[in-house]
């Protein structure tokens, strides 16, 4: 995502795989040698991402007043990672009067993802005083996260001098879409939305107005189902619509959506449409769909027959759970058949029992820890498998993936309704024993479990001695989100009001190696070797040094080789890289968020986080654009070969070995 000559135009550029009517900014101007990066040969640089890393403002803001244009630049993106209001002044003077519109646009970067109102007025002003259209667009989307309510009427009409400008339309549409996402909303700012999703529009704006109508909630699209309904069938790109399907969730009340849906899942020749397809039929359509989910079942991409099967898990009532059996048998797929196995079990059927025994006995045969964990979670809709999981949660020398599924179900299974209210103590006991057991995901989701106001166990577990000792226990920072959950359930037995701090490690703890970032080539490949097939990665060191340095380093120890993608969730993110194999796992330090000026788009290479600063080993890859994640989660790398691979990764696939490569 490199920012050019030509990007100073309005024109469009590709950029993981959907088009985007801004560029993202280019490497900073250096001495370094052209085969490694910016920082090489740069002192000045260093300093600035240092700071940045060290989350010191006053030493970012007077590089806003240098004399030289990249450092000014620089020093206004590393604000957009710090994220202090404090520096929301100075970032309002750099926009209003720096002579250089990459340093404007960086400078609007920042300010939205500080999310300050105090920028709204200044903001409003800059729409038509500024005169680069690209900087107009970062302007518009950084009102969007800023606006107050009385704003949102200036981001839904724009001036009519700007009616055809194209990356005004774009700013616009991604504007709405932020705040969307913070809830603010109106009719006036939907209807726009629905007028941003016509074909004339530039393809950014399209997909920011779909995945805005998708996501912001509480809205009622039936008025519009017909518009909504044309983007998802007819528009060229894919991520439109997918995002225009997904958001007919929203006007399932016009007889014309479930045909719709049901004709998307069966036909769309992109597999992420038919995903969210599938996703977006709820119960109130089951009859008219349910037919074209059944097929969906034998999709040839195994991420549409797990949405399949998720959609019957969700929402089948009243059928005989024996054909659910029958069905899960003849699949393939192990997650797909675990998934309609718990859909069986949900339906309460005569054969429950035969049914339960049934999935224990392809739990008893099965070979895989994750097939087997999604086993216990699909006997987690059934509570008279209680004794089973129970003792499968706790079994001595299995994989710890086995207890971590495990100790889900039995949650889930205390969640059931039908939960009998007689064995309330031993499931409080139980959870005390996962407590104190000393695994940390066992540990982490037993406590989450005990503040969960809806199970009432406050009374069973008050004292949160057994809690505290447990959280004694753990070592930071590589344990910080079992630490979380822990602290906050005894908070919430203490009946406090102010929530504990997250003891959040400091940049001093793990300083960025600029002797190792020196020596990686600012085009630096990485390929990720799996069972599937080979994925290649393109580094973003200039984006993100520390993070890069990091992942350099824990390659070329070979800290991810053997490791599995312990996580897929379709047309979204497949995870993987965690030590333990199921998402609990760290390194033994943390990472600062690097959040440069990167979108998620298609093939996005993103760190795990428990929250700002608390990054680690832990990456993810998406499937399509994921806008929400933008300037939440750092970017550190992009597929540029074998996302056909990536969407066929599924949990348990094997990462074999992570390369360097030329």
């Amino acid at each position: 995502m490199i920012y050019s000559a030509l990007c100073r135009t309005a024109a469009a550029m590709t950029v993981g795989g959907f088009l985007l009517s801004a560029c993202a900014p280019r490497p900073h101007a250096s001495t370094a040698p052209a085969a490694l990066n910016q920082f090489a040969a740069d002192t000045v640089l260093r300093r600035i991402a240092t700071a940045q890393d060290e989350r010191r403002t006053a030493a970012l803001l007077p590089y806003l007043s240098r004399p030289e244009e990249s450092y000014r630049r620089a020093a206004a993106e590393a604000l957009a990672s710090v994220q202090d209001k404090a520096a929301t002044p100075a970032l309002l003077a750099l926009l209003q009067q720096d002579a250089f519109a990459p340093v404007r646009r960086q400078a609007a970067y920042a300010i939205g993802q500080t999310a300050d109102s105090t920028a709204e007025t200044v903001l409003v002003q800059r729409i038509t005083a500024e005169t680069d259209g690209i900087v107009r667009r970062y302007v518009l989307e950084a009102l969007g996260r800023c606006t107050s309510r009385a704003g949102l009427a200036t981001l839904t009409r724009l001036p009519p001098s700007l009616a055809t400008d194209t990356a005004a339309l774009s700013g616009q549409a991604w504007g709405l879409y932020r705040a969307g996402l913070r809830g603010l909303t109106s009719e006036a700012a939907v209807g726009r939305l629905v007028q941003l999703l016509g074909r004339s529009n530039p393809v950014t704006a399209r997909v920011a107005a779909a995945n805005a109508l998708a996501r912001t909630r509480g809205l009622n699209l039936a008025p519009y189902a017909a518009a909504v309904g044309t983007a998802a069938q007819q528009d060229a790109h894919y991520a439109v619509r997918s995002g225009a399907a997904s958001a007919l969730s929203k006007a399932a009340t016009d007889p014309s959506v479930p045909p719709l849906l049901a004709a998307l899942a069966r036909r769309d020749a992109d597999y992420r449409v038919r995903v969210s397809a599938l996703r977006a039929m709820n119960a109130a359509m089951y009859a008219p769909v349910k037919e074209a989910a059944w097929s969906a079942l034998t999709d040839a991409n195994a991420q549409v027959a797990l949405a399949a099967a998720e959609f019957f898990l969700a929402h089948a009532t009243n059928e005989p759970g024996a054909m659910f059996l029958e069905k899960a048998n003849r699949l393939e797929s192990w997650r797909v058949r675990a998934t309609l196995l718990a859909a069986a079990l949900r339906q309460r059927s005569p054969e429950q029992a035969a049914i339960r025994g049934a999935v224990q006995e392809r739990y008893t045969a099965a070979t895989d820890p994750y097939e087997k964990g999604y086993l216990l979670k699909a006997l987690g809709e059934d509570p008279a498998a209680f004794d089973f999981v129970q003792q499968a949660t706790f079994a001595a020398g299995q994989p710890v993936v086995i207890g971590t599924y495990g100790m889900e179900a039995l949650v889930a299974m205390g969640r059931q309704p039908s939960f009998p209210a007689s064995r309330y103590p031993e499931f409080a006991l139980v959870l005390r024993r996962g407590v104190l057991g000393g695994d940390v995901a066992v540990m982490g989701t037993a406590a989450e479990a005990i503040r969960d106001p809806k199970l009432k166990l406050g009374k069973l577990l008050a004292n949160p001695d057994f809690l505290v000792q447990a959280r004694d226990r753990l070592t930071l920072p590589r344990d910080l989100e079992a630490w979380q959950s822990l602290q906050q359930t005894i908070d919430f037995l203490q009946n406090r009001t102010t929530a504990t701090a997250t003891p959040v490690a400091g940049a001093a703890t793990h300083p960025i190696d600029w002797n190792l970032v020196s020596t990686i080539p600012a085009g630096q490949r990485v390929v990720v070797r799996t069972g599937k097939g080979d994925v290649v990665l393109r580094l973003l060191v200039e984006q993100a040094p520390g993070s890069v340095a990091s992942f350099v380093a824990l390659t070329r120890q070979g800290f991810y080789n053997g490791k599995n993608f312990h996580r897929v969730v379709p047309n979204f993110v497949a995870q993987g890289g965690c030590p333990r194999g199921d998402g609990w796992g760290s390194s033994d330090y943390n990472l600062r968020s690097e959040f440069a000026d990167l979108r998620y788009g298609e093939g996005a290479v993103g760190l795990a986080s428990a929250g700002k600063d608390t990054e680690s080993c832990q990456w993810f890859i998406t499937h399509a654009p994921t806008p929400h994640l933008d300037g939440r989660y750092t970017i550190f790398a992009q597929v540029v070969q074998g996302m056909d691979v990536v969407s066929r990764l599924d949990i348990g696939d094997r990462i074999d070995r992570v390369e360097l490569i030329n």
